[in-house]
């Protein structure tokens, strides 16, 4: 055999990496399409008009007296049953059905009326708005609405018996 000088290996040249930058995006463009964009849907979007009831208070000097015989007490229960009384009398049950017709003949005997409508805070809200619109058929213009109370309740109960 024959002995052969093993060479040393060559130096491997490194090469030499192109130095980048750091990458930076340019925000101009960005902004002018925002601008576009919120100008675009300012100008395009329409506004919903607010909805709103119309109410007539009385003026504050008013010291109008009401008397027990032109107040109309109207309680309408959780399950929706209907109860109508003048002054310190029962209560006593109308029927849906009823209550225009009952409306009418009682606007007409007496125009000063007052109806105070006591809803019972579990009750539908439809309840309401059906008696609501209910005087408003029946052309009753003057009514408060208010909650109806657990001494309410104890009148309908007695009323019941």
């Amino acid at each position: 055999m024959t002995s052969q000088a093993i060479a040393p290996p060559l130096p491997v040249k490194k090469k030499k990496r192109k130095r980048r930058g750091a990458v930076r995006i340019d925000m101009t463009p960005l902004v002018d399409v925002g601008f576009q964009l919120i100008t675009f849907f300012m100008l395009t979007t329409t506004f919903s008009l607010p909805q709103v009831m119309e109410i007539n208070l009385p003026p504050s000097e008013s010291k109008g007296e009401i008397t027990e015989a032109s107040l109309l007490l109207l309680r309408v229960t959780e399950g929706g049953s209907i109860y109508w009384n003048f002054g310190t009398d029962p209560p006593r049950l109308i029927a849906w059905e009823e209550l225009r017709g009952f409306l009418t003949e009682r606007s007409l005997a007496n125009p000063n009326m007052i109806t105070l409508i006591k809803v019972d805070r579990k009750g539908k809200y439809s309840s309401m708005v059906r008696m609501i619109d209910e005087l408003n058929l029946t052309k009753v213009n003057r009514f408060s609405i208010a909650p109806l109370l657990e001494q309410d309740l104890k009148i309908i109960a007695e009323a019941e018996l």
